[in-house]
């Protein structure tokens, strides 16, 4: 069986990510096309680099790279063993989604995700015994999130069964409408609810009208989207609502590069469950110096033991903070990624003001009796190019005093980004619809000059 590093000191954990990652860079330097040429370009010796220590001598990686050439992110080594050069699987990651980008896992590769989902799932207390509903949408390419749910649920022997939202794709007709996910989770006796934060929020608001027997249900596992205090206790109060076997939401953090983060504890910190899969550090994005912890910057991400898409350094497009040592919490030993998670270049100019929509979206979470809602950043005339911004806050509510929440919704705005906003009531489905859309789009900026919009989880 192999080692939990989560019971070793830091440093023998330190001595084997460095020679983890000594062989791991052997490999990108004989068959990654990608690294090959980048280290050759700038007369890297890739021999020097000894350990994780030495990760600051190399470039960081930016995630478009691996966008505009995904095939140059795979090994070729045709001298490894079979296992660890055939192509298990192919998930994509939804940088555009438009076209979204392969990442490629060997069989190697697939066994380490599943080593890795049990110790997530230990940590998260989810075990042989639970039922799993996965609720990701059913997708145009294959998303990491929809197919790790069964990886995860074969990694421990759990049951698991996938409801098949989301927007009809192709001539089968197979996605099934909110309401049959409801009553599957009814008919198997969920007891993880797993899914994207809106959709699994709605699933539980749909449930409470149909007044279904959620009994069952301990947890929800929500990821896609960021949670908040306030999003959670919404989710909390309807699961006691409908008489759950527990209230637990855990904010799962991860990206289909790199897997899943975990918590032990209800918004606490996300550990590392692999340090000998992975080595992160916390960089200063533009010289790639590495932050101490507690100190803000750009998380980067390198594999130390991957054979199909591999990335060195990689910015993931977060910014967070690191800690190392002992969890105060349960103990364990390592690196744990400290919240809040906000994504980088998310600063929009409105009206002259430097917005962050992550902000602007928190306040409007905090707002009771807010079904569903969504801000709009637009030209208030849409044939002038040049006419001033107007921030839009569109809002579906049962509440009936019209005046008074529209000046609830503009003040908390307004305190959160010093922009009055112009309110609209509108239908839910409207705003997101989970026959149509994935999950929410919370923030859009029709202000594009290619007419599209800009999404910001939230």
């Amino acid at each position: 069986m192999l080692p939990d590093l989560h019971h070793w000191p830091l440093d023998r954990i330190r001595a084997h990510q460095d020679e983890r990652l000594r062989h791991m860079l052997d490999l990108c330097a004989r068959g990654h096309p990608y690294y090959r040429e980048r280290w050759s370009r700038a007369g890297i010796d890739i021999g020097a680099i000894r350990g994780v220590d030495d990760l600051t001598q190399l470039p960081l990686t930016p995630k478009r790279d691996l966008m505009a050439t995904p095939e140059a992110f795979r090994l070729h080594l045709p001298d490894l063993p079979l296992h660890e050069r055939v192509v298990w699987e192919m998930v994509y990651t939804s940088g555009s989604t438009a076209d979204p980008t392969p990442i490629y896992n060997t069989t190697h590769d697939y066994h380490a995700y599943l080593h890795q989902s049990k110790r997530v799932l230990a940590i998260a207390g989810v075990t042989a015994d639970d039922v799993i509903a996965n609720l990701f949408p059913l997708t145009a390419a294959p998303m990491g999130a929809f197919m790790r749910a069964a990886a995860n649920a074969y990694a421990i022997g759990a049951k698991v069964f996938a409801a098949l939202p989301g927007a009809p794709i192709g001539a089968f007709e197979v996605q099934r409408p909110l309401d049959e996910a409801v009553r599957l989770i009814e008919r198997h006796r969920a007891t993880v609810l797993w899914g994207v934060t809106s959709f699994v929020r709605r699933v539980l608001m749909r449930a409470i009208e149909l007044d279904a027997d959620f009994r069952s249900v301990r947890m929800c596992a929500v990821t896609g989207e960021a949670s908040s205090d306030a999003s959670r206790a919404e989710m909390r109060a309807c699961l006691r609502r409908l008489g759950a076997a527990g209230t637990m939401v855990f904010d799962r953090y991860g990206s289909t590069e790199a897997g899943a983060f975990a918590q032990c504890r209800e918004d606490g910190e996300w550990h590392n469950p692999t340090p000998e899969l992975q080595f992160h550090e916390v960089v200063d994005g533009a010289t790639g110096a590495r932050r101490p912890d507690g100190e803000r910057g750009e998380l980067a991400i390198t594999h130390l033991d991957r054979r199909g898409t591999v990335v060195i350094r990689f910015l993931v497009g977060d910014v967070v903070a690191m800690a190392h040592g002992p969890c105060p919490h349960c103990g364990r030993n390592g690196d744990r990624i400290v919240g809040p998670v906000t994504r980088t270049g998310d600063l929009v100019k409105v009206k002259g003001m430097l917005v962050n929509p992550a902000v602007l979206l928190e306040a409007m979470k905090r707002i009771e009796g807010i079904d569903e809602y969504q801000v709009v950043v637009q030209r208030s005339d849409a044939g002038d190019p040049q006419s001033m911004d107007d921030l839009v806050v569109r809002v579906a509510s049962s509440r009936t005093d019209d005046a008074a929440l529209a000046q609830i919704v503009i003040e908390a705005v307004r305190a959160a980004v010093q922009v009055r906003p112009r309110i609209e009531r509108v239908a839910a489905d409207a705003i997101y619809d989970p026959a149509v859309q994935a999950k929410a789009k919370r923030f859009v900026d029709r202000r594009q000059s290619t007419g599209g919009t800009r999404p910001a989880d939230g």
